[in-house]
């Protein structure tokens, strides 16, 4: 009678997923909204959205994610596609590949680090008869 429609992944992506401290998990995690993470983790991290790894918060395994923030623990493979921040207690050991990368003093960032290279698309030819 008063059901509620069931919301597309798309609708998800304001919302945050939360692993409180105290918590371990051990396995993958896929999830198609943001999520923060104060808890523990050990498996790999999947997301089209922001992952929070908090203060209390580690990972050991892989991640693959938009946007990510770092304060607590890390240990593994992790790639951003746009940009990662290293905020001044995070502990960062493994490799790093990333668009954009700001890390604050104090952070231990123990890591090998690609950057991305953003590439714009060149003008057509057309396009270029018409600007000269």
């Amino acid at each position: 009678m008063f059901e509620k429609p069931q919301k597309s992944y798309t609708d998800l992506l304001g919302k945050t997923n939360r692993i409180v401290e105290g918590t371990t998990i051990k396995g993958d995690i896929i999830s198609q909204a943001d999520f923060r993470l104060d808890g523990e983790l050990t498996g790999n991290f999947t997301s089209k959205g922001k992952i929070v790894i908090g203060p209390a918060g580690s990972v050991t395994g892989d991640i693959k994610c938009r946007n990510a923030d770092i304060e607590g623990r890390f240990n593994g493979k992790i790639e951003v596609d746009e940009q990662l921040n290293v905020k001044s207690k995070a502990h960062i050991k493994g490799e790093v590949i990333t668009g954009k990368l700001s890390v604050e003093p104090g952070a231990e960032f123990s890591a090998s680090c690609i950057m991305k290279t953003t590439v714009k698309p060149l003008p057509k030819n057309n396009e270029q008869q018409q600007a000269g």
